[in-house]
């Protein structure tokens, strides 16, 4: 056993992560809004993705990026803003599109910073999307998990309610990794938008409970209610090791305060480092950053409490940028996680 879960050795994977997500095209107005926008701003940003493009970029960690791409030249796009990440993806799916938009689409993202008294503000146009077709029989999962090998997967609530489709690939991805001794992570992700026509809340809770018997760690529970949630998924799961969420109080849209709190069968629950009145420029990919610096953690070692405050501080930074991804490195996440201060690097 290293550290708080055991993990495959490195020199027996290919990959020490792989996330499996949908990645969407980010249009991002700058200071202004969208519906008043002349010029945006494209990058690439999604959920699950966010994570493993983190571990890879900030971490150093080798990774993989699961999903699937509509092959046109929006599709094309995305891939390349993909290989500015510099996650590894043989292991993305192409789907013929029809170039109409009937089917297997590349997802866009609308997003607004906000500022102050002004929230921030996101608009998908993401329906019929190439990831949300996928199946499990598109991707080899036995010889990804069985003959590259993989220390640990990463996936979410957002890809798992996309579709019924979505929802069976997950389930098969996450059993398949489990029999083969890879760590699975699973943050709950919850968006109204995702589920207004699908149930709402008490359906996008019942997903999450049939998934996580087979889940290790999982992400993205109600803060507020978090000991109780604790115990819920508990009961659900005969596997679940640690639980962690980010907690943030909300002055404006440019002003929070920002921790977290994780839970694990052998420490109970931990509170971890307050950051009081953080200054925001933009809070979205704040809670995949949390994640990405509690996995960096619990993959090299690191004890519970040093991985949540990896993740407090890595989350943290990621608002100090703009778009969905991580812009720092890992001497200023250790930096911030350490207490260290904002002063001039030169």
């Amino acid at each position: 056993m290293n550290g708080v879960l055991a993990t495959r050795p490195s020199n027996e994977c290919r990959f020490d992560v792989v996330s499996l997500g949908e990645v969407m095209v980010r249009f991002d107005p700058g200071e202004g809004r969208v519906r008043t926008a002349r010029t945006f701003q494209v990058s690439e940003g999604g959920g699950e993705y966010n994570v493993g493009r983190s571990l890879r970029r900030v971490f150093g960690h080798r990774v993989a990026t699961v999903t699937a791409l509509g092959d046109n030249e929006v599709g094309r796009l995305l891939e390349d803003l993909l290989l500015q990440g510099g996650t590894h993806l043989d292991h993305v799916v192409w789907k013929t599109t029809d170039d109409v938009g009937r089917e297997h689409r590349t997802p866009l993202n609308f997003t607004e910073r906000g500022f102050g008294a002004r929230a921030p503000r996101g608009v998908y146009d993401r329906a019929h999307s190439a990831t949300a077709s996928m199946s499990p029989d598109d991707v080899d999962w036995e010889h990804l998990f069985g003959n590259l090998g993989v220390r640990w997967l990463h996936t979410g609530g957002i890809f798992a309610g996309l579709s019924t489709s979505t929802f069976r690939t997950a389930q098969v991805a996450i059993e398949t990794a489990r029999r083969h001794g890879t760590v699975v992570s699973y943050d709950v992700n919850y968006r109204p938008s995702l589920w207004r026509a699908s149930g709402g809340p008490e359906a996008h809770r019942q997903l999450t409970t049939d998934l996580v018997d087979h889940v290790d760690v999982l992400f993205g529970i109600d803060p507020d209610a978090f000991d109780d949630e604790v115990e819920h998924f508990r009961t659900a799961s005969s596997s679940l090791a640690v639980v962690a969420s980010t907690r943030r109080t909300v002055t404006s849209a440019s002003v929070q305060d920002w921790t977290g709190t994780a839970w694990s069968t052998d420490t109970g629950r931990l509170d971890g480092a307050m950051h009081r009145q953080l200054q925001v420029l933009d809070r979205v990919g704040s809670g995949d950053g949390f994640a990405a610096g509690v996995i960096h953690g619990l993959l090299t070692g690191r004890t519970l409490a040093e991985s949540l405050d990896l993740g407090i501080a890595h989350g943290a930074l990621v608002m100090t940028t703009p778009g969905d991804t991580s812009s720092v490195s890992a001497d200023d996440v250790d930096q911030l996680a350490t207490g260290g201060a904002a002063g001039v690097v030169r």
